[in-house]
Formats: structure tokens, sequence, C-alpha cells
């Protein structure tokens, strides 16, 4: 890409121009993959995803001069391909259901670099985890309770992290804001004691830490500063109470660039912040430094990748509007329609060409709120043109539905001038394989 483009931080790291102007990632012109592959498509750059974790290793054996893991929230998007990929790096694993654990366990990641977490864990979920020897971040007393029955018999110990709300507030959206305290995540503050120590007579725990949260896609740094704090007052409460933990988890939440007017740290600049302030905090306590756990997800992967559209339809309202529809929506990036986030987006092979017009770009879904964009400047489009939604590797495929029984796109991971399909794309005829037709109602008229 152009490197006077404003769009030059929100792509992956390797997105250039060809000689024909075309963008192209990874090596790849990203119009030839869609012609060779289809559209929707969802399209990873493996540098951009392996330098990011390889920033977070560095900065944290940087800045923090204790031992430490970088733990994967593979809730951002969750593969095979991204597993094995992160787990090379180095890294660990939070998972949130069965589907998420089997995925991190098949896909390569060790298992004592994985932890499960999740406010309402099934009784299958837990007993998964514990045959796997995953740690458990206990959410609840719900919890506790069904690995009470669980352990029941077993000769091994359960590691687990006790997760609470913090109390802290941080200038995020409503709904990805998990450190206040009205959340339904985490024990109450006030619980803390209470819990330790029902958990220091329960002979099946071993408890390894504790984990607080703050939220999501957050800019700002004193919260985390805050965080530091308040994790290690409740590392010494639970030494006091007979518990002899080594891990604090200050999970994630760092932010990207979405649209240019965003302005996140950086990933060096997010870890000196959480690692100063934690070492200064332990000491301030006399207490040795714990390993320090961070679990970034849309940092990591948000970045590293870009969804395809083909154009098709327009609607031009004089004086009013000018929609632009394309082969996708709300059904692989459910996004806009839940957040009311933004992009950035261009077309694949003219991304510098100048706007001539400004549209709402909408998908082909029967509900009118299925927009991606609005205000878009483009130049002028016509059908079969592909478009380019940048920043997108992030809670696109993860949350991705078959509202309207529309299939799933395939994921491609480009690299080196070469592409890899890591998750194949549905066909229509699959979206039944669960339906079951009662033999009552197969006679017709």
């Amino acid at each position: 890409m152009d490197p006077e483009s404003p769009n030059r931080n929100l792509a992956p790291i390797t997105a250039e121009l060809d000689p024909q102007g075309r963008l192209q990632v990874g090596g790849c012109v990203l119009s030839e993959l869609a012609q060779r592959y289809g559209t929707p498509l969802y399209v990873l750059d493996e540098q951009s995803l392996r330098q990011a974790c390889r920033a977070y290793k560095k900065a944290l054996e940087q800045h923090y001069p204790g031992p430490s893991l970088a733990l994967y929230a593979s809730k951002a998007n969750s593969s095979l391909a991204i597993t094995a990929l992160v787990a090379a790096e180095g890294l660990g694993l939070d998972a949130v259901s069965a589907g998420e654990l089997l995925t991190a366990l098949e896909g390569g990641m060790p298992m004592e670099r994985i932890v499960l977490h999740g406010n309402n864990k099934s009784a299958e979920e837990l007993s998964l985890a514990l045959q796997n020897g995953v740690t458990v971040v206990v959410d609840n007393w719900r919890d506790i309770e069904l690995l009470q029955e669980l352990a029941e018999g077993r000769s091994e110990t359960v590691p687990l992290l006790l997760r609470f709300t913090p109390g802290i507030e941080c200038h995020t959206h409503e709904y990805i804001r998990t450190g206040h305290l009205d959340s339904k995540f985490g024990f109450d503050p006030d619980q803390l004691e209470q819990v330790l120590t029902h958990l220091a007579g329960c002979s099946w725990a071993q408890l390894k830490g504790l984990h607080a949260h703050i939220g999501s896609q957050i800019f700002e740094l004193d919260p985390h500063r805050d965080l530091a704090g308040v994790l290690a007052d409740a590392f010494v409460l639970a030494r006091s109470l007979g518990h002899n933990p080594t891990d604090l988890n200050v999970g994630g939440g760092l932010g990207i660039r979405y649209v240019a007017s965003d302005d996140p740290p950086s990933i060096d600049a997010w870890v000196k912040v959480v690692a100063e302030a934690m070492a200064a905090a332990c000491q301030a306590r006399n207490l040795e430094l714990p390993r320090l756990l961070c679990e970034p997800g849309r940092s990591l992967v948000a970045a590293a990748g870009v969804t395809l559209y083909e154009v098709g339809s327009r609607k031009h309202i004089p004086g009013l509007n000018t929609y632009v529809a394309v082969d996708g929506g709300m059904s692989d990036n459910p996004r806009p329609i839940t957040y009311q986030s933004e992009y950035t987006a261009c077309l694949a092979d003219s991304p510098g060409a100048a706007a001539s017009e400004s549209v709402t770009l909408v998908g082909k879904h029967c509900e009118s709120g299925d927009v991606l964009l609005k205000g878009l400047p483009l130049p002028a489009t016509k059908a079969g043109e592909v478009l380019v939604v940048l920043a997108t590797g992030a809670y696109n495929a993860s949350m991705a539905s078959n509202y309207n029984r529309i299939p799933r796109p395939a994921t491609v991971m480009v690299g080196s001038g070469r592409s890899e399909l890591v998750q194949r794309r549905e066909r229509p005829d699959e979206l039944l394989r669960y339906d079951v037709l009662p033999e009552r109602l197969r006679s017709v008229g």
C-alpha cells in the first residue's frame, strides 16, 4: 500500500501495491484471491500475526523483571491454524467453551499454557478441562460446586485462577466493559475473603493465581496502572489465607486502530505500563514477583485480517443517500450492527483512487440495519469489483452467523506469495445438516 495512504497504518504490515497498483497482502493480490476462493473471504496475514505475538513476548521480557506469559484470547478468532501459529510463537491461550478448548488442544497448544474462562461453564466443559490438565478460571460459586463434584476421587489437584471484578471503569462500549462492579463476570471484591477461605479448605483445589479484566478496545493506560494495585492486594490476601499463588492475570483489552482517528497505545507501551505498575505494586507490598499473565486477543489478530467482498447493486436517492451493496454483511461482520463499530475500506484494484462519492455500504441480508459503513468515500464503483474492509481479523469470523441461511465465508492465510485455505467455505446444503423433519410433516398438500 502507498506509504502516504491514510490507510497505511490500518492494513496488515505486508500490504503494498503491485506494479499494476492493485492491493496485495502477504505477496498475494487480493482481487486474485477473491477470484480463486470466492467472496466474502477472510484473509489473514501470517507475518502480521507473528509479529504481534513477538511484540508481546519481547515487551514482557524487556519491561517485566519476573516470569511472564501472554495468552491468546481465542474468542477473537478461533481456528486450528491460528492456534498452531500462536503456540509456535510461544504464547498460551484462553478458551471460553468446549469448542475453543478442543480447538486449542487439537491445534497443538500445550495444556499447561491453556486457561478456561466462562461465567456459566457446563459440567462437560469443566470435565474436559480437568481431563486435559487445563487451568480453570473460577468465576462464581457454581464453578466451585461443579468442580467439587468432578474432582471427587481424583488424585490430582485442579489448577485454578480466581476471577474477581476490580471495580475499575474505562471508556469503552458498554457491552465490552467488564471491569466495573455491575458485571456478569467474576466474584465481587467483597466476596474475595470468603471464597479464598473456602478454597483453602478444598483439598482438590490448587489456587495458582488471581485474574481481573477491565474491558476491551481500551486506549487508556491509567486503568491498567490502577489494576496492578488491586491485584497485588488480592495476592496478599490470598497468601494470608493459606494459599501460595504464583500468577497474576491482568486480562487484555488493548484497543486497535479501526479508522484513521483511532489512537491506541502500541503493544510495547501497553505492556510497559502494565509490567512496571505490577512490579511497583508488588515491591511496595514486599512480594516476590509473580508470573505476569495477560490475555491479548484483538490486538494480536485484528490488524492481520481483511475481508473481501464483491460489489453488487446500488441505489441512489437524490439528495439523501447512495447505497452500495456487497455480497456479505451482518452475518460475516455483526460488529457494526451490534456495537456501532466503524471500519475503513477501499477497492482492491484501485486503493489509492480519489473518492468521487460518499456511500453507505450495506450487506445483502433482509435487515434495514445491515449496514457495514456509513459515509464511506469511494471512487465510482461498478458491480463485480472487489472491496476490501480492513482490520477484520478479530470478532468477525468468530461472531459470524448463518442469518438468512447464508453460509459463512472461507478463510485463507497468506505469506511469502502463497495462500493456504485454513477454513473452508460453508455450502448452502450444509446448513440443513442439523435439521430434522418429522415424518408426519413430509406429506405434501
